[in-house]
C-alpha cells in the first residue's frame, strides 16, 4: 500500500488554511514553511496583499492540479522468489 492512498486532501487537513504552501511545496519538493514564513511577514505589512497572494497562488495550484493531475501508479504482484537450496550460496553485486 502507497503512503499517500490514506492521505486526506490538502485543504481537509487540520494542521493547513488550504494547502496552498504545502502544496506548492509538494510540488517542487522544498519545505512549506520556506514560503509561509515570507508569508506571514507579508501578513503583518500588508493583510489584504497577503491574502491577495495567498488566494492567487491557492488558484494557480488548483488549475495545475486540475490540468496536470499526478498520474496514479499501477502496483503489479509481486514476482515469486525461487527458494535457494539450503547449500547453495548466493552471490552479492561487489560495490564499485
Amino acid at each position: 500500500m502507497n503512503a499517500q492512498d490514506n492521505q486526506v486532501a490538502l485543504p481537509l487537513r487540520s494542521h493547513t488554511i488550504l494547502g496552498v504552501c504545502e502544496a506548492i511545496g509538494e510540488d517542487f519538493g522544498f519545505n512549506p514553511n520556506f514560503l509561509r514564513v515570507p508569508l506571514a511577514g507579508t501578513v503583518l505589512w500588508s493583510l489584504p496583499i497577503a491574502v491577495g497572494i495567498y488566494f492567487a497562488l491557492g488558484a494557480v495550484v488548483l488549475a495545475s492540479r486540475l490540468l496536470f493531475p499526478k498520474l496514479k501508479v499501477v502496483q503489479s504482484a509481486p514476482a515469486e522468489q525461487v527458494p535457494l537450496p539450503v547449500n547453495e550460496q548466493q552471490e552479492f553485486a561487489k560495490a564499485a
